[in-house]
């Protein structure tokens, strides 16, 4: 049984969450570029890495900790490289009014937030776009 109208509405969906992926990486790329020419910087480290349960995935998120000039522990997610494990030495940098918000372990020698946050704004873009020219294509074709 074909629903009737069913195709536009997964492909606008799709458009949709696609579309909502790549603003969020854009937000977070622009933020990373903006502490890293202005930002502070700390010593940190990898203090966890965690895998999909039941290894369902090769997903991999690192956790990273880090104390501000004024002492202040914080720990934040962030992209990483496959070679980031936990107890690796990294340099933070943040934002000090946000640091929570904005800390990176990009830094000098450590573009892989930055690379992989360019590479998941333009895939997620690309998807919305391509989902975004398929639903044109169904409206048009079948009116």
């Amino acid at each position: 049984m074909e629903v009737p109208g069913a195709g536009y509405g997964v492909l606008a969906l799709l458009v949709a969450l696609f579309g909502a992926l790549a603003w969020k990486y854009a937000r977070r790329l622009v933020t990373v570029a903006r502490v890293l020419r202005r930002g502070a910087r700390a010593e940190g480290e990898c203090v966890r890495v965690e895998t999909e349960p039941y290894q369902r995935s090769d997903a991999r998120r690192h956790f990273f900790a880090f104390r501000t000039a004024d002492g202040t522990p914080v720990e934040f997610e962030d992209l990483a490289g496959w070679s980031t494990t936990e107890g690796t030495r990294v340099t933070v940098t943040y934002d000090p009014r946000d640091p929570r918000g904005t800390a990176t372990v990009a830094g000098r020698g450590s573009w892989s937030p930055v690379l992989q946050a360019l590479a998941l704004v333009a895939g997620c873009g690309m998807a919305a776009l391509g989902f975004a020219v398929l639903l044109y294509v169904e409206i048009f074709r079948s009116g």
